[in-house]
């Protein structure tokens, strides 16, 4: 069996599953993010009483932080006040950042676990060996009353990465190329991991970058087998014992795709599809309004490094906003303490709080109609992040920073 089936058969207590079989299986952790208040109505809906463990279930308020309607404040004010009754051991307010950084940074993500929250990009937690899947609010309830759920186990294909990258070529970089190549349909309802050299080597947060845009390729959850970096990462902030599961020597992937990112070149994802992937020398001179480095993709430590790195001691374009949001109040804190915070307002950029922004349309940078921005996030369809008559392109931070600084699409190896 694969690592990823025998999470499913162990938390259903079965010696074995196979693919296609639906089993109902334990759920270790759930997360509840603030555009999900139906999951309280829906479970009262249910006849729910109390959550079935306090702590393995958190709210985290990320997609409105801090609330910039009346609207948004009500939702985060019900689902405290849920939270205070079923009085949950773990909740991340305004003041935390997005949710699969701060359930990582908090101990409650770790190998062999099955982590299911209201946020399609949990995904992401296959990259410390967890199985990691976004529902929605019936489900959720659901999993708030019984602690369960039902799976159908998916088919598991491979994507093998092998080779090093040259200098200035980031995680983003590889994972868009795959995008452009595999399609957003390309592992729907499968499950992608991701193996070879290249994913050896990689550290915590360059390997959420990959996992998290699996889910762009339609996939149901990821998977990376961990290496010593996740380990050490894992022991060091777990709240409870974890099981490391690994693959047979003999199972076979249904499908297996291979690339070799030694000569990649920069990419972009150009509007309105994050499949639609191309070189960026490739593209013509595009002029941009903003830059954006953030979100459950892109606004990590090393993210924020790759941008302050370009920007240090330059001044961004006069006619370009650059907004910098980390992706959690440890990050932020992180990044004051090395600098990089200083760099980016002396360049002028703007800081803002830690969650998700203007990422999903909802404060903190959206767009207006002939807008054009340049983003490491990870959507860009029409309306993502405003207007549905603006323009998003998808790049690495090192690009955006890089493009911050001229006006334009630019090349970040070029400076």
């Amino acid at each position: 069996m694969h690592a990823i089936e025998k999470i499913l058969a162990k938390n259903s207590g079965r010696k074995s599953v196979r693919t296609g079989e639906i089993v109902t299986a334990k759920v270790d952790f759930a997360q509840v993010n603030d555009l999900y208040l139906q999951t309280i109505y829906s479970f009262r809906e249910m006849n729910g009483k109390n959550v079935w463990d306090k702590d393995r279930v958190a709210f985290v308020f990320d997609h409105y932080a801090p609330a910039p309607t009346i609207n948004s404040a009500q939702i985060h004010k019900e689902m405290r006040e849920f939270a205070g009754q079923n009085e949950l051991t773990y909740h991340f307010d305004v003041n935390a950042g997005v949710c699969h950084q701060v359930l990582t940074e908090a101990g409650l993500i770790y190998p062999g676990a099955i982590i299911v929250a209201t946020d399609s990009h949990t995904t992401t937690h296959g990259a410390l060996g967890a199985m990691g899947t976004g529902v929605g609010a019936t489900d959720m309830a659901t999993i708030l009353i019984s602690g369960e759920l039902w799976f159908r186990v998916p088919e598991i294909i491979e994507i093998r990465i092998d080779g090093t990258p040259h200098r200035g070529i980031m995680p983003k970089d590889v994972i868009l190329y795959i995008m452009g190549q595999m399609r957003a349909d390309g592992a729907v309802y499968k499950a992608i991991d991701f193996t070879g050299s290249y994913i050896d080597n990689l550290d915590v947060s360059e390997r959420m970058v990959l996992c998290n845009m699996a889910v762009e390729m339609g996939a149901k959850t990821a998977y990376m087998q961990p290496n010593e970096k996740v380990l050490q990462y894992v022991e060091e902030r777990a709240v409870r014992p974890f099981e490391v599961q690994y693959t047979d020597e003999d199972f076979q992937y249904s499908e297996s795709y291979y690339f070799d990112v030694s000569n990649l070149a920069v990419q972009v994802a150009v509007p309105h599809s994050v499949d639609n992937v191309f070189p960026l020398n490739d593209i013509k001179r595009v002029k941009i309004d903003q830059g954006f480095i953030g979100t459950c993709t892109g606004g990590r430590l090393d993210d924020l490094k790759a941008g302050a790195d370009i920007i240090r001691g330059k001044k961004i374009n006069k006619d370009v906003r650059l907004i910098i949001i980390p992706a959690s109040a440890e990050v932020m804190q992180e990044a004051i303490v090395k600098g990089y915070i200083q760099d980016f307002i002396d360049a002028g950029a703007t800081i803002s709080t830690p969650g998700c922004g203007p990422c999903l349309s909802a404060h903190e940078g959206v767009l207006a109609p002939g807008e054009v921005c340049v983003t490491a996030s990870n959507r860009n369809f029409p309306g993502r992040m405003g207007s549905n008559k603006s323009k998003i392109y998808l790049a690495s931070p090192a690009t955006v920073a890089a493009s911050a600084l001229t006006g334009y699409l630019t090349n970040p190896c070029d400076l």
